[in-house]
């Protein structure tokens, strides 16, 4: 195993991404098509968890599968609007999974007379879920990994263990589809629990790529009083999961806090090798630049790493 001392021999490339999950630019950087990706939800605004750190709040701004309607028929009226691809997600069940099932029928002709990528956030899939996802032939799976018990009670209401977290990722593993794991750092109300327990799960997988993102409290919620991780301790996180698999690609994500403190998460993120970033911070662009990288910039989902390399998805390239 080596060190993130072999990122120098990676491709001197960077990406970073700017999907429509939310109304974005910096003086770097206008998107041309805040429409090209953006999410949808086949639960509307409902959340059976109610998990402290979210309350739901991050459905409010998605695309809904509403009443009489259906995922390919949403799919085609955004196609029209000038989309390429869709993260389909919403609210989850008490069992830990986004309820999916009915929607995934949608999705080869979705993919197939639309032309248009889906990536489906799942939740904690279940062996059912996981062989329709295969069915469907989504594009990538994306799913939170938690490493913490004491978190999964907690913070998401769940009676799951970190075993079932880790037994998803198998079953998603055994269907051959992209696996896109999530961690989220400082999820246990800021502190630092079971982020290096999730990064030891990931590593015995089969994953595509994983996604660092970091508590940002949201307003309204139970822990939207709280700090988040210290910039100290989230670098930390970073490091370790560059260390511990360092051949794995790793993004940072679309959630981190704002101001100086996102300007720090960036450059760190870049000095330790990360192969994107999302939203970049004011200024990224430049700083990766000075480091002898070459931006290459994405309208859509961080997730979509493929994307590109075998899909005609538009790409900007800064020389």
């Amino acid at each position: 195993m080596g060190t993130v001392d072999d990122a120098a021999s990676e491709p001197r490339t960077i990406e970073f991404y700017a999907p429509g999950l939310k109304h974005w630019s910096t003086k770097e950087w206008r998107p041309t098509n805040p429409r090209r990706f953006l999410p949808v939800s086949v639960t509307g605004s409902a959340c059976a968890l109610n998990c402290d750190h979210c309350g739901s709040k991050v459905l409010d701004g998605m695309v809904s599968v509403g009443l009489g309607s259906n995922l390919f028929d949403v799919a085609r009226r955004l196609k029209a609007a000038g989309s390429q691809g869709i993260l389909v997600s919403g609210g989850s069940t008490k069992r830990g999974f986004v309820p999916l099932a009915r929607h995934l029928p949608w999705v080869p002709r979705i993919r197939d007379e639309l032309d248009m990528r889906v990536v489906v956030h799942t939740g904690v899939v279940t062996p059912p879920l996981a062989a329709q996802l295969a069915d469907a032939g989504v594009d990538a799976v994306m799913l939170d990994i938690i490493g913490a018990d004491a978190t999964i009670r907690e913070v998401y209401h769940l009676d799951l263990s970190v075993d079932d977290f880790d037994r998803a990722l198998g079953l998603l593993d055994d269907t051959g589809l992209r696996v896109i794991p999530h961690v989220v750092i400082g999820l246990h109300y800021g502190r630092i629990l079971g982020e290096y327990r999730a990064l030891e799960l990931i590593a015995r997988h089969r994953v595509d790529t994983l996604i660092l993102v970091v508590l940002t409290p949201l307003v309204g919620t139970p822990m939207g009083h709280l700090p988040p991780p210290s910039l100290e301790a989230t670098v930390e996180v970073f490091r370790a999961a560059r260390t511990l698999v360092p051949s794995l690609r790793t993004n940072l994500g679309c959630a981190r806090p704002m101001g100086t403190t996102k300007v720090a998460l960036d450059r760190a993120a870049v000095d330790l090798g990360f192969a994107g970033i999302a939203y970049p911070a004011e200024g990224t662009i430049a700083y990766a630049r000075e480091q002898g990288l070459t931006p290459v910039l994405h309208e859509w989902c961080c997730s979509m790493s493929w994307a590109g390399v075998d899909d005609d998805l538009t790409t900007v390239r800064v020389s």
